[in-house]
Order: structure tokens, then C-alpha cells, then sequence
């Protein structure tokens, strides 16, 4: 995935870039952070991190707009921190507390958010992208012009009800965008190894569904594609694939050491194609701001961060009696 030269002048603005730039700190900073509290044992089960996945979900969160619905796959708390939910409702349930989203009782896997339209990370591989398209269906079938991201991965990108939901989505011109997230190594085998036709959005073409590919290492590009995508859905054109090349930093989990790929290749990376640094680069070298700008921004998602976590330390764990609660829905959805 080669760098793409950058324009002089990015078409945003200052702020803009600020905002992409704190955003994309933001869910580092935090997974950073969730990182630590795993190995402290204060995270049990897997913890699936976002570093080096940033300007995905920051950069199509620039294109959306107030109703637009996500799903995702378990690689999720950058697009919860993204679509605007609390770092520290997100913290605590990742520690299983009460002050989290679902009281402590989902983790990471069972997250969701009404207000912000985030329909959870999922554990069952590509098990969110039909869902993705029911949410999508829903809207169609309400009559207005929201969107849903559907996010998945380029190991779930085999799984045969990718397949049969394109068919549908197409079919009934849903307006639903799928968000493959191409980091490369799907669990830990590489695209290569795993996947005779590594191009994964041009399989749309059997089902009509255009899309194309983007360097997800840039949160402009992604932005951009962002835009296109969302234009086509609003407009009852159906479905778009984007492929979005990233590359993750860490393991397929914490527990993940990761030996299917060298030391060298990730530090390459790192230094080459960073997309927090890149923005960096753009706000400093445009005179968008200083070095102490930057500093302080940093210095404020940390105490937010730190904040998160003493407030997970501190929340309660649920109590048993919570095991019975949040079975059923209990409001009766009223007919559009």
C-alpha cells in the first residue's frame, strides 16, 4: 500500500483537520489504555484493538449524518468513540461494570447505543453484515434518507452470507454501505494466503453493486470515498462497497502475538503511513497549528482517557439481580 501524494492544500478546513486529528488520538489514546487494563486483568476475555485503524471510522463518520445507523464486527470501540458515545460508559463495560453501556453484562461484543445508532460489535464473523442490511431495509421501508454503515472484515469478506445479503441489498436498492476493513491479515493469515481474488469490493460487479478501494491510512481519502458512497444511497441508487485498505498495529487480540508478520513490516508502517501523523503533518506544515497546540490536545484525551478508566475501576460490577433485566424490549416500536 504505497503513500498517495498529498495535495498542498487539503480541501477542509483547519478545524476540520483539528477535529480528525483529536478523534483519531482519541480512540488510540483509549485503546492504548484498554491495553493497559487488560493486562492488569481488569478487562477479561478478548479485547480486540483499533490502533492503526483510525482514519476508517473517523473518516466515514465525517460523511454521516444525525440518523445514519453503524454495525460492526468485535474490533469496535474506535466506531462506538467515534458516532459519539461516552469513553467512560465504554470503559465500564469493557471491565464489566455497571456504569457501562449494557450495565456490565455485554463487554465489548454486546455494546450498543440507541441515541447514537450503534447496533453493536458482534462476535459471530460477518454475522453483522444481513443485520446491517435489515437496519438499512428498515429505513427504506420508513421512507427517509438515512444510511447504514455496515463494517466488516476481509476475513469475514468469504463468508457466504456476505454473498447473500449483497444479492438482497441490491435486489431491493437498499441503502446500506459496506465497509470491508481490509487489514491484511483477517485473524492471522494473510490476504494472499487466504484469498484468490484479493480484490474483495470489485465481487460486488456479479450483484451490480458498484464501490471501489481506498487507502484507509488516510482519513481524508476515506472521507472523500465516504462522501461518494453516502451520495449514492441517499439518492435510492442501493448498496456501495468500499474496500478500505488499513493495517492494525497489534495482534488479532491481546493475546495474539502476532508471529505471522515481522517486527520490521509493522515498524515500517508505523513510520511510513501513520494516519494520526499524517494529519499531524498537514496541521503542522499548513501553520493550522503548533506543537504546543498538538501538546495540548494530547495532554486533554489523556486526562479524558484516565478519566474512563478511574471511572470503570470505581463503578460497581452488576448485581445479580441484574441477570433477569434487559430481556425483552419493553416499548412496543410504534408503525411508521
Amino acid at each position: 500500500m504505497p503513500p498517495k501524494k498529498k495535495d498542498a492544500q487539503p480541501n477542509v478546513s483547519a478545524e476540520e483537520l483539528k477535529g480528525y486529528y483529536r478523534d483519531m488520538l482519541m480512540i488510540r489514546r483509549f485503546e492504548e489504555k484498554a491495553g493497559q487494563l487488560y493486562g492488569m486483568g481488569l478487562i477479561g476475555g478478548f479485547c480486540h484493538l483499533y490502533i492503526g485503524q483510525e482514519a476508517v471510522v473517523v473518516g466515514l463518520e465525517a460523511a454521516a449524518k444525525e440518523g445514519d445507523k453503524r454495525v460492526t464486527s468485535y474490533r469496535d470501540h474506535g466506531h462506538m468513540l467515534a458516532c459519539g458515545m461516552d469513553p467512560k460508559g465504554v470503559m465500564a463495560e469493557l471491565t464489566g461494570r455497571e456504569g457501562g453501556y449494557s450495565k456490565g453484562k455485554g463487554g465489548s461484543m454486546h455494546m450498543f447505543s440507541k441515541e447514537k445508532h450503534f447496533y453493536g460489535g458482534h462476535g459471530i464473523v460477518a454475522a453483522q453484515v444481513p443485520l446491517g442490511a435489515g437496519l438499512a431495509f428498515a429505513d427504506k421501508y420508513k421512507g427517509n434518507d438515512n444510511v447504514t454503515f455496515t463494517y466488516f472484515g476481509d476475513g469475514a469478506a468469504n463468508q457466504g452470507q456476505v454473498y447473500e445479503t449483497y444479492n438482497m441489498a441490491e435486489l431491493w436498492d437498499l441503502p446500506v454501505i459496506f465497509v470491508i476493513e481490509n487489514n491484511q491479515y483477517a485473524m492471522g493469515t494473510s490476504t494472499q494466503r487466504s484469498t484468490k481474488s484479493p480484490s474483495y469490493w470489485e465481487r460486488g460487479a456479479a450483484y451490480g453493486i458498484p464501490g471501489e478501494e481506498v487507502d484507509g491510512m488516510d482519513v481524508l481519502a476515506v472521507k472523500e470515498a465516504g462522501e461518494k458512497a453516502v451520495a449514492h444511497c441517499r439518492a435510492g441508487k442501493g448498496p456501495y462497497i468500499l474496500e478500505i485498505k488499513t493495517y492494525r498495529y497489534r495482534g488479532h487480540s491481546m493475546s495474539d502475538p502476532a508471529k505471522y508478520r515481522t517486527r520490521e513490516e509493522v515498524q515500517k508502517m508505523r513510520d511510513e503511513r501513520d494516519p494520526i501523523e499524517q494529519i499531524r503533518d498537514l496541521l503542522l506544515t499548513g501553520n493550522h497549528a503548533t506543537e504546543d497546540d498538538l501538546k495540548a490536545i494530547d495532554k486533554e484525551i489523556k486526562g479524558i482517557v484516565n478519566e474512563s478508566a478511574e471511572f470503570a475501576k470505581e463503578s460497581p460490577e452488576p448485581a445479580l439481580e441484574e441477570l433477569w433485566t434487559d430481556i425483552y424490549a419493553t416499548e412496543v416500536p410504534q408503525e411508521a
